[in-house]
């Protein structure tokens, strides 16, 4: 009984309303203060399990409120700047998800700007690489209308505008992966992954990531 981390007997109404809400197991006539009685108990892994599947269930939507996270709104284009693209494609059960940098909620670009090892470190490039997680994820619930459209994520290519000598790009680009991994889960949110040093990168943003995931229905 060591794995056991409650139990009841169950004599009266009382106890009944705690082993049904619960969701305890009938385990026999085993207690010796009262033989006759049915008694019930609770697992430690019935309770992991349970705690997983409401993880896992959670909509994405609800743990970004939870962990007080906001997604952007479209980037502001500098002017000057011209971009003939589309921020998230999608073919058949793909979404195939352009680069994307470091926003603030408003879509201007956030900072700090410059290369990662030099006028940025290692930890500011780190919450770049989030920033520029919610961004993507802000392209993605506009383009498909419910971040759960996503059923898996693929692939993801990481950029880091780094300064000479700098190599622990995929220190940086864990900002992203780590995110991800928290919002979709080990199953959904695993993802094959570079992360690469760049000599510059636009308008001077530290990180600039792209993507490749499965979504629902296509």
């Amino acid at each position: 009984m060591e794995r056991v981390i409650a139990g009841a007997a169950a004599p009266n109404a009382t106890s009944l309303r705690v082993i049904e809400k619960l969701g305890m197991k009938f385990v026999g006539n085993i207690n010796p203060n009262a033989p006759d009685d049915p008694y019930h108990a609770l697992y430690r892994e019935d309770v992991f399990a349970e705690t997983q599947r409401k993880e896992r269930d959670m909509k994405v939507e609800a743990k970004l409120k939870e962990l007080g996270l906001v997604l952007p709104e479209p980037v502001k284009v500098p002017p000057g700047l011209v971009l003939p693209f589309s921020w998230v494609r999608v073919r058949g059960d793909r979404a195939y998800v352009s680069g994307h940098g470091p926003l603030n909620p408003d879509g201007s670009v956030a900072e700090p700007l410059g290369k990662v090892g030099a006028e940025v470190s290692e930890e500011q490039a780190y919450e770049a690489a989030r920033l520029t997680a919610l961004a993507i994820l802000a392209s993605l619930e506009r383009e498909l209308g419910d971040l759960d459209q996503v059923s898996a994520w693929l692939r993801v290519f990481g950029m880091v505008n780094s300064a000479p000598g700098f190599d622990r790009q995929p220190n940086v680009i864990n900002g992203f992966s780590d995110l991800i991994f928290e919002l979709y889960g080990p199953e959904a949110g695993d993802h094959a992954r570079s992360a690469v040093g760049m000599a510059g990168l636009p308008l001077g943003i530290p990180v600039e990531i792209e993507a490749e995931v499965e979504i629902r229905g296509g």
